[in-house]
């Protein structure tokens, strides 16, 4: 174990109550500040995680610590300070790239090239001017609210305040969805106050990007998960996925349709969450500022630690 990994402890639990009753749980999963704790203060933290009261006792069984990274438990703060650092959590763009399968891919033609402007400056001093052609939903990007309505707001029209240095809320999620069960729903999502935050979905769909499996089976945020979102009152939800619908259910997108018309961005085709932790980041994805355009790329990333 490495002195600056995350650590989580398995184990089954039984607790019982002053007060009488008691619950008990299997294959449960929780984070921890450091590997050493003893079994009593791990018992202290799933109490806290859980938000219980009057617990008379806590038992657990097969319990193992494993490094692993956190998935947001609450009561567990790090110990230590963070060292300064920003996560980049876009995918880089390219001639030829495909992002989202039957959409054109960019093209870059040179407007000017090195050669030819040698001509034309002093010696010595050259520049190359190119024109690239791609649709805005390339790469990494923000969806404003006049990607879905006519009379929503354009990329020119948004507040950078709700774009930049957002506190980012990230849901671990790549043990917790599968092909049977790919819609995230609002119980997954209702452990934290979200409020004002940027909700950053961690599928690890986006290994298969760029991939034919990147458009098959992606998980996505329900329509249950999409109100509970705007009644929590965030103000940016992004997923490492093909979309944050089910483009296999046929033409509906009720995520869109909700967040976009209650002003929550959305992003799309994230990269590197995993390296974000659950809490603590700050979020940043600022499109330029284009009139009459409802998505463009952004370069979306997470700074962690002192400098933020």
């Amino acid at each position: 174990m490495t002195a600056s990994a995350e650590h989580r402890a398995h184990f089954d639990f039984a607790l019982t109550f002053a007060n009488g009753g008691g619950m008990q749980g299997e294959g449960f999963r929780l984070d921890l500040p450091r590997p050493d704790l003893s079994e009593g203060e791990i018992g202290a933290l799933l109490v806290r995680h859980l938000g219980l009261a009057l617990v008379d006792e806590v038992r657990l069984t097969g319990l193992r610590v494993v490094e692993e990274p956190h998935r947001g438990s609450r009561g567990v703060q790090k110990e230590a300070a963070e060292e300064a650092r920003v996560i980049d959590l876009s995918h880089p763009i390219e001639a030829g790239l495909i992002t989202y399968p039957g959409l054109p891919a960019p093209t870059f033609t040179p407007h000017l090239t090195r050669e030819d402007s040698r001509a034309r400056y002093a010696p010595g001093t050259e520049f190359a001017m190119d024109v690239i052609t791609m649709i805005g939903n390339t790469g990494t990007y923000l969806d404003a609210p006049y990607h879905r309505y006519a009379d929503g707001g354009d990329l020119a029209a948004l507040d950078l305040s709700t774009l930049v240095g957002l506190p980012a809320e990230v849901f671990h999620l790549h043990d917790s969805w599968s092909a049977e069960r790919r819609g995230i729903g609002a119980a997954t999502l209702a452990d934290r106050d979200l409020a004002g935050s940027a909700v950053l979905l961690d599928t690890g769909w986006s290994r298969f990007f760029g991939a034919p499996e990147y458009g098959i089976g992606s998980p996505f945020l329900t329509e249950e998960g999409a109100r509970f979102l705007v009644d929590e009152g965030v103000r940016l939800v992004g997923i490492d996925a093909l979309n944050i619908d089910d483009t296999e259910s046929g033409g509906e997108r009720p995520a869109h349709s909700i967040l976009l018309a209650a002003g929550v961005h959305v992003v799309e085709h994230l990269t590197n969450l995993a390296a974000v932790p659950a809490r603590g980041a700050r979020f940043t994805a600022a499109p330029p500022a284009v009139r009459g355009f409802g998505t463009f790329p952004v370069r979306a990333f997470a700074t962690v630690g002192a400098s933020h």
